[in-house]
């Protein structure tokens, strides 16, 4: 069984590094003449799906999107992820969970066992309380080939001062608090290859102000999003992350959602080529 890393890497390698963002806002859905409903979502999922299959090789669908539906948008949500898995395409399930004990082992469950109806390829993850209250998502995230997202400098404007906070005590004394998490999962994927458990980074920060450095993401998987609608451009990837812009996925939603139906395939294949020629001078 090929671990997460060698499955990503290997996508990497055939398709690309762009991701599609699986986002119905309801302002999406009246814009492709979907209803905000479960079967609207679904629909939109779906299509999505079809639109990246044979482009690109990662999807992420944001859950919330389906949950406000109730069971009903649940239902739609395993469709999509089961069609997005049969197109063989690499599925990371954002749904942002954290806990600790028995309630953060079955939330792992639900996402990443082999069979379950909301099985993904990996599931971004929250390590509110620490990194080593992931030991049971990453032990099974291990035993099944899958991965993990662990957020550490979002995109989100609000999130600076919690996430750039020194630690005054604690292994990893002296660093932010998103350093700590990229050192802290720096540590399980020890390895000479991209490794299992990654890390997210927002496009529109810059990592060294969040004191992280390069040398402690050499071997991680690094979830990009803030790329089209909220500024950043796959254009400058390279110079957003330089000497580790090989293990960064660039997850794009809305600027290519806003194509509509008939317009996503064209925009996506038009983002990932643009991609590999930045990222092959």
């Amino acid at each position: 069984m090929l671990s997460f890393g060698e499955r990503l890497d290997r996508v990497f390698a055939t398709r690309g590094q762009l991701c599609l963002g699986i986002d119905p806002h309801s302002f999406l859905l009246a814009e492709w003449g979907l209803p905000d409903t479960a079967e609207g979502v679904r629909e939109f999922g779906l299509r999505a799906v079809d639109a990246a299959a044979g482009v690109i090789g990662i999807v992420k669908p944001q859950v919330a999107f389906f949950e406000q539906h109730g069971s009903a948008g649940y239902a739609a949500l395993e469709e999509v992820l089961a069609a997005a898995r049969a197109a063989e395409l690499l599925v990371i399930a954002d749904v942002k969970r954290g806990d600790v004990g028995s309630t953060v082992a079955a939330y792992a469950a639900a996402w990443l066992t082999p069979g379950s109806p909301l099985e993904a390829d990996a599931m971004t993850v929250a390590a509110y309380q620490g990194v080593g209250s992931l030991a049971e998502p990453v032990a099974q995230a291990m035993a099944h080939g899958k991965g993990l997202f662990v957020l550490a400098a979002t995109s989100n404007p609000e999130s600076v001062n919690t996430q750039t906070a020194l630690l005054d005590r604690g292994e990893f004394e002296g660093m932010t608090v998103a350093a700590s998490i990229v050192a802290g999962v720096d540590e399980l994927n020890a390895a000479d290859h991209l490794g299992s458990v990654g890390v997210v980074i927002g496009a529109t920060v810059t990592a060294a102000d969040y004191g992280i450095s390069a040398g402690r993401l050499a071997y991680t998987p690094i979830l990009a999003p803030g790329f089209g609608e909220q500024g950043a451009l796959v254009a400058d990837l390279p110079d957003l992350y330089a000497e580790v812009s090989g293990n960064v996925i660039a997850n794009v939603g809305r600027s290519v959602l806003r194509a509509g139906r008939d317009g996503i395939t064209g925009e996506l294949a038009r983002q990932a080529a643009e991609l590999r020629e930045v990222l092959a001078r």
